[in-house]
This record gives structure tokens, sequence and C-alpha cells, in this order.
């Protein structure tokens, strides 16, 4: 078993056929396949063994599927990492993960490229064209048992540096399989569109893995513009759309009174964040396209639940559970919750993880009895729908990427003036939330917002800094000298 596997069966069946799209460049499966063998051809002897790990730092142009299968079929273990981060940030994700070296977009900062000890390659179009040409492709691929690693993302909650979540050949391509039988659809004729950043767990699976196992045509935009998006959408007939929720909330602000031939497009499936019922509604009246509003985490491959094409569809749900995976509510004391009593969310499956990378006492915290613990709160109505409620962990979720509290405040801890801080998300109607910090100073120190705002800028992706900072005197806090974040109070997010 190996998660390559769906490339060689696609270029089996159609070679000729557009795998990837990035404006006028086609790369067909054919091509897809050699340059992704020339790869493992190009690891192999630069002494990447089947269980090392590689990381790959690339936005969502050809290159990424190109490297990312090259990985696999080289039997070596995919660590997919956002092109946005920096140095400090580069330098765990590589320690952690014992990376053997780093494939990076030439884009990305040459400090973090240079982080690596062992392979550094800075990729553009034409260099790894010239570099692997160089290589004999291997053919076929090094097979991998079912429960071996083939990804490691990395996830965290509030507490602690983020975890690499171990997802299996089998836990992906099991929810490829499932996800395209039972939600997409996809055959050869598709066109999925790729605006989905492909190091996430969403895009990889829903976008990546699922139209080349349908070996169908995923066409893709780098960094998602609405008004880019709606002409790829137009200009490629898409027929498949998975996004997030201020994706579709960007694609009506752009489209405004006009009304783009979006004929094509069948499915749209949204997931990442809560999707608001009103916009729901508003996306399918101006567009005609249904909406499958789902559910999933990195360490659930990662869909779990969703509305699914052939039932009924309860806006403001996640649906249902996919086949193979079972979904449950438990209350405080783990016993099982009463319909609609609210609780944390559990799911046990196909899809649950092999574990936190390294991290046994964080694994065995996390699944308990088989049942991956989410950390979020919601309930299950008579019909067996699920509803998020809220969520257990302090996680920002700021345009449907992920922002963790703790990850800011170490930074602007390390600023001299700081004495307290605290880092939360509040509601935003464009990005779901924004990134607010409220920072106590040192006695005696002397800091501005402006100042501490770009502080966290310069070391952080530029998703993670916050775009407002307040001082005050000082932060609640409780009897044992914690911050108590339900207590603070701050003026809501300016526009801009």
């Amino acid at each position: 078993m190996n998660l390559a596997s769906i490339l060689l069966a696609a270029v089996s069946r159609d070679p000729h056929r557009p795998a990837l799209k990035l404006g006028d460049r086609t790369v067909s499966y054919a091509e897809l396949d050699d340059a992704s063998a020339r790869c493992a051809g190009y690891l192999r002897k630069h002494g990447v063994a089947p269980g090392d790990r590689v990381a790959l730092m690339l936005p969502n142009v050809p290159e990424f599927a190109v490297l990312y299968y090259g990985i696999l079929r080289a039997g070596a273990v995919v660590v997919p990492m956002n092109p946005l981060l920096k140095p400090r940030e580069v330098d765990y994700y590589l320690e952690d993960s014992g990376a053997k070296g780093i494939l990076a977009w030439h884009t990305t900062e040459q400090a973090a490229v240079d982080r690596a000890d062992g392979l550094s390659v800075a990729v553009t179009p034409d260099g790894l064209t010239d570099l692997l040409a160089a290589y004999e492709p291997v053919t076929g691929l090094v097979e991998r048992d079912g429960d071996e690693t083939a990804v490691i993302l990395y996830t965290s909650g509030t507490t602690g540096q983020p975890k690499g979540a171990e997802l299996t050949h089998d836990n992906l391509c099991r929810n490829v399989e499932v996800s395209n039988a039972t939600l997409l659809g996809l055959g050869g004729g598709d066109v999925m569109f790729g605006a989905l950043p492909l190091f996430h767990s969403f895009g990889q699976t829903i976008a990546l893995n699922c139209a080349v196992a349908a070996g169908a045509t995923l066409t893709l935009l780098p960094r998602f513009d609405a008004a880019q998006a709606l002409e790829i959408l137009v200009r490629d007939r898409a027929t498949v759309f998975a996004g997030v929720p201020t994706m579709y909330a960007a694609l009506l602000a752009a489209a405004g009174d006009d009304q783009p031939d979006l004929s094509a497009l069948r499915t749209c499936v949204s997931g990442g964040a809560a999707l608001p019922v009103e916009l729901l509604r508003r996306f399918e009246e101006k567009f005609g396209c249904v909406i499958l509003e789902g559910y999933g985490l990195s360490e659930t491959s990662p869909v779990a639940s969703f509305n699914h094409p052939d039932r009924p569809r309860k806006p403001g749900s996640i649906g249902t559970p996919i086949d193979g995976v079972e979904m449950d509510v438990r209350t405080a004391d783990g016993a099982p919750a009463a319909t609609d009593e609210v609780g944390e969310i559990v799911i046990r499956g196909h899809n649950v993880m092999k574990g936190y990378w390294r991290r046994p006492e964080a694994t065995a915290e996390a699944i308990v009895d088989g049942w991956f613990r989410t950390g979020d709160l919601g309930a299950r109505d008579a019909d067996g729908y699920y509803r998020i409620v809220d969520r257990t962990k302090d996680l920002v979720i700021r345009g449907g990427f992920n922002v963790y509290p703790r990850e800011v405040e170490e930074v602007l801890y390390e600023h001299p003036a700081v004495a307290e801080a605290a880092v939360l998300g509040m509601p935003y109607p464009t990005l779901g939330e924004e990134v607010v910090a409220v920072v106590a100073l040192r006695p005696g120190a002397d800091a501005d917002p402006a100042e501490l705002r770009e502080y966290v800028k310069g070391q952080l992706a530029a998703y993670k800094y916050p775009r407002q900072v307040w001082i005050v005197p000082a932060l609640p806090k409780g009897p044992t000298g914690k911050i108590l974040k339900r207590s603070i109070t701050v003026p809501p997010p300016a526009a801009g």
C-alpha cells in the first residue's frame, strides 16, 4: 500500500489527460508520473531511504504534486509546511520531524530554505525540470504497509509546541476513496478547483488526492483571490469547488451584480470553520450550486462528517459521519450524551491518525479506547446530524487558517517590554475571526501597539500576527494566577 498508487492508477487509465493546470500551463498525467518518478530517483541518489521524512514547502503550483508523489514513491514521509513560515518556525518543524531535507519554493525566504542540515532545494519550474532530467525515474513505487506513516501534518492545541499528526497510507487512501464515492463523485471528466492550500489536510485530501485518484483535472490558484478564482471557475468550466467559508463570502463580493457563468459547477463543499447559514443561502441563490458543509481535523485525514448529496441537508449542521467512521458526543465524565445534549465530539474509524509523532503521552491523551477526542463541543439531533457548538480549545481560525494563541503569546513574551500577554480570536465579518492581543507592559517599560504588532509580524507567518494590540495595566487572573481570557474585553477589530 502506497498513497502514490492513486497516481499510477490514473496514468494507466488515461496518461494524456490534463492532471494539473496553472494559468496557461498544463501538466498531463504522463508528465506528472515521469517527473514524480524522477523525483523519487533523485531522492534515492541523495540518501533518502524509506521512512525518512522530507519537508515540502510550496504554494499551490504543479511542482507541489510532483514532489509530493515523488517523496511518497520513494517510500519517504511528506512533511508539508506553509511557505509563509518564518525561519524560527521552520527550525522547529525540521528539528522535531528529523527531516532529511527540505524542498521549498524559490520565493520562500532563503534563510528558511537553508535551515535543513541535509538536502536543501529552492524549487523553480525550469530548475526542477533541469534538475530531475539527469536522474533515472523510479517507475514503480516503494511498497509500504498500510499502517506506516505517509504524511506528518503539524497541528496543536493551545498549549505546548505544535504536534505532528501521523497519517498513514491507509488513513489517506481510505479517506480519499470514501470522499470520492459518497461526497464528490469525481470522474475523469471533472475539473476540481484547487484554491485550498495543498500543504493543509483539507486541500491535500479533497483537492489534490481526490482529483488524482479520479483522474480528474486540478486547476490551481497559488494564493486565493476571489476575482481570479471566478475567472478560473468560468474559464476551466470547473465542476467541483472546495473552500472555507471566507472564500464563499469573497466570491459573492467579487461577483457583485454580475452573473458569472458557473453552470458547470455541480458541487461545492465547505469545511475548516462553521459556514453561516445566511452565507450558504446567498451563495446558492446567486450561483445555483448546492454547498455541502462538513467537518474534520488534521488528525482525521481530515474528513469525518458531511451533509451528503444523497440525503437531506441541514444548513448549520456538519451532517453525518462518512462511511466507516463513527462519531459520538460525550459528557465531561465520558458518558454518551443524550440527544441534543452538548458534549465533546469524539471520532473513531479508518480516518483517525496513527498518533502524534514521537509524543506517546499526547497520543494517549487524545485517543482513548480508540476514540479521538476532538476538543470540540457539539451535539447530535434526533436524526443523527451533528452541529458544532463551540471549541474547548482557544484555537483561532482566521480565514480558514489555524492560529494557536500560545505560539503568538510566546513571541510577545520575548519582547523586552512585555510582562503579560493574551491572544484571542474576535469575531470578524470577512475572516471569521481576527487575531487580537492584549498586553501588559513591564514596570517602566515603553512600547506602543504598532511596535508590538510589527515585532510579531517579523517572526511569524502573515496570517498569525495580531492585527490589533491593546495595552492594559494588567490582565485579569484567577486565584491560581492564571490569566482568565474569558474575562478580557476588548473593542471589536476595526475593518482592514
